[in-house]
């Protein structure tokens, strides 16, 4: 488990040489990128040491080749790699994937201060830029899919991360990275190299501008063959290594990487997908856009309308109970969050907010998360809002958050060229050799490589021994509040919450009913949604029309008893998934969620540790797996 707490950014100095400001760490005592050049550095150790030129534009149709780093740094060698994989790509939904790990990450500011020394790099810098995460401990998947390329940074120690990153595919080069050992020994203990190999199979390349004792050592005595080639500059040596099946033990310096194999696992296929999806809520959308952004066919089954359930309401809003720090790195809200963030940005129905939480109970524990997190997380309340409304309780501002228009949202997401929709209600689902059957009645209707089912409470009609959800009713509310109307990006959150749904309407809510599954909409709950608005802000809610002028919708949410979703296999024998329990949170979770199922459909690496995608196996409750309830559990 990580014991990082809170992340400390790299402090640097700046050495001008040659008219250019090379990085220096403080605390290593060593340049972020060789003096001479930096750029020509890394494709002379890093790309040609790995053979990557000839590897990458040799991929096969929808082939996955990924990359690992032990020292993120400045980026430098992924820009480079990422200029590299523009030349030579195949046109054919092969796709470029980099694990990399950082303790020490750049800020924002030194991280374009460093880049901007590279003019060449700059359109591919400033997209970096532009994902660049938090200084928060974690995984953190930055997605370029025009590109076909992605990025997971991992923050954290390296001796705390590399164990918990799950085998869910096997890197297929590394660059070995982080300072030199004789500054940062820590990166280049056995138990760092022992989980590289383990990331690693045959026919797994390393490059290193480093040919120290330590990581030869660690590297042979797995069976790893060295070659140690010159260095770029003035280093006489460089180390090159790759992991034979059948080593040449009579050569071990020999030039080991002619015709060297991708190293796909032979149980990969190298085809466009046929991908079916039970249930068009946000979960079966975000996933078939996941699938559908790699090149793959899907076509979704719903039998009433898209967003007909939970994910239907006029508003969505991403508003997370973040963790205490110390949790960060494996909370699935405190990670989703970032992620969603991304994520939705890329649409028209999303707009970016502030939310203003207040502490109702527990001040202490939500009021010290500003110490804990980076300064541009949380304000004050009444600092930087334009509009607030008076209430007794003390409050913190979540200054990074968001809304979603869900259907625009469904709109934007059903227009993409590989994603179709069916109306149909799904009765069974019949797996055969290659392929799963899906039936409505007794008429087959189609047959797809995958199954992902999505249909909340009602996946359980699909599978045996299907996890019980309980169901949760909720009701929103809107109203009209031309009179006072609240800024269009600000938003109030006090166990319920409220905010703009347009220039005129104010939505509140939501009710919250656990074991219910009626779905009229009620004057109760208008009633219910009031109450909590006016127990916080009184003023303010004694100014809105009569309730029997509110306008609502309620619906139904499913949650899994430990409250987290449910999202893998069903069973190991087939290829029929699922993606299901939410609860509250499924426009917060649902991207997130989508990335690693897609990667365990299709054997990528995934953007979640070990201990969160146990606890996300819907597997868990029949192994009796004791998951360790998460923080602030009714919210999660």
């Amino acid at each position: 488990m990580l014991q990082t707490l809170k992340l400390q950014t790299a402090e640097l100095d700046w050495e001008l040489v040659d008219g250019i400001e090379v990085p220096i760490s403080k605390k290593f005592g060593d340049v972020y990128f060789s003096k001479d050049n930096g750029l020509l550095e890394t494709r002379h150790v890093f790309l040609n040491g790995n053979d990557l030129s000839t590897r990458l534009s040799e991929l096969c149709d929808f082939q996955y080749f990924c990359v690992g780093e032990t020292g993120f740094g400045t980026g430098l060698n992924i820009l480079t790699l990422w200029q590299l994989w523009q030349s030579v790509r195949p046109d054919n939904h092969s796709h470029l994937h980099v694990i990399s790990v950082e303790k020490f990450p750049l800020s924002k500011a030194d991280l374009i201060r460093a880049l901007s020394v590279w003019d060449e790099l700059k359109p591919l810098a400033d997209k970096l830029v532009q994902q660049y995460p938090l200084p928060i401990a974690g995984c953190h998947r930055l997605s370029f899919p025009e590109e076909r390329f992605s990025i997971d940074l991992w923050l954290g120690d390296a001796q705390d991360i590399f164990p918990s990153i799950p085998k869910t595919q096997s890197v297929n080069a590394w660059f070995l990275d982080g300072f030199a050992p004789s500054c940062n020994p820590d990166m280049w203990q056995e138990n760092v190299l022992n989980h590289i190999v383990r990331l690693s199979e045959y026919g797994t390349t390393f490059a290193s501008f480093s040919v120290a004792g330590i990581l030869k050592r660690g590297l042979k005595q797995h069976g790893i063959q060295i070659s140690r080639p010159r260095g770029f500059g003035h280093k006489r040596e460089m180390l090159k290594a790759i992991w034979l099946d059948c080593p040449d033990q009579e050569n071990p310096e020999a030039e080991l990487l002619q015709e060297l194999p991708a190293a796909l696992p032979e149980t990969t296929q190298l085809k466009q997908r046929q991908i079916a999806i039970i249930g068009a809520g946000i979960a079966g959308l975000t996933t078939a856009w996941a699938f559908a952004q790699r090149g793959h066919q899907v076509m979704i089954f719903e039998q009433n309308e898209p967003l007909s359930g939970a994910s239907g309401n006029p508003l969505a809003l991403l508003n997370p109970k973040l963790c205490p720090i110390d949790q960060a790195h494996e909370h699935l809200m405190t990670l989703s969050w970032q992620h969603a963030l991304n994520f939705y940005s890329r649409f028209k129905a999303f707009r970016a907010i502030q939310v203003e939480q207040i502490a109702i109970k527990n001040a202490d524990e939500l009021l010290g998360l500003e110490q804990q997190y980076p300064k541009s997380v949380f304000g004050t309340a009444h600092s930087s809002l334009n509009q607030t409304i008076e209430t007794n309780y003390p409050s913190l501002i979540l200054q990074q958050a968001g809304a979603v228009s869900p259907h625009v949202l469904r709109d934007e997401i059903l227009k993409h060229p590989n994603i179709s929709i069916k109306k149909a209600k799904v009765s069974r689902l019949r797996p055969k050799a290659t392929q799963t059957e899906i039936w409505q009645d007794e008429d087959l209707i189609s047959v797809a490589d995958h199954v992902i089912v999505c249909c909340a409470k009602q996946s359980a009609a699909l599978f045996e021994n299907y996890p019980v959800l309980k169901p949760i009713r909720g009701q929103v509310s809107w109203v009209n509040n031309t009179i006072q109307p609240l800024v269009l990006d600000q938003a109030y959150s006090y166990g319920g919450y409220c905010m703009q749904l347009d220039d005129s309407q104010l939505i509140l809510g939501a009710s919250f009913y656990p074991n219910r599954d009626d779905s009229d909409v009620l004057a109760e709950d208008h009633v219910h949604n009031y109450e909590l608005i006016h127990s916080i802000f009184p003023q303010y809610a004694e100014q809105l029309p009569s309730i029997d002028m509110w306008h609502g919708r309620a619906s139904i949410r499913a949650q899994s008893s430990d409250y987290f979703p449910l999202v893998g296999k069903m069973e190991s024998n087939t290829e029929i998934y699922t993606f299901a329990g939410l609860g509250s949170k499924g426009f917060l979770f649902a991207p997130l969620c989508s990335e690693i199922l897609a990667a365990l459909v299709l054997g990528e690496l995934c953007p979640a540790p070990q201990s969160l995608l146990s606890k996300l196996n819907p597997l868990r409750f029949q192994k009796k797996v004791k998951v360790k309830k998460p923080y602030y559990s009714k919210q999660m």
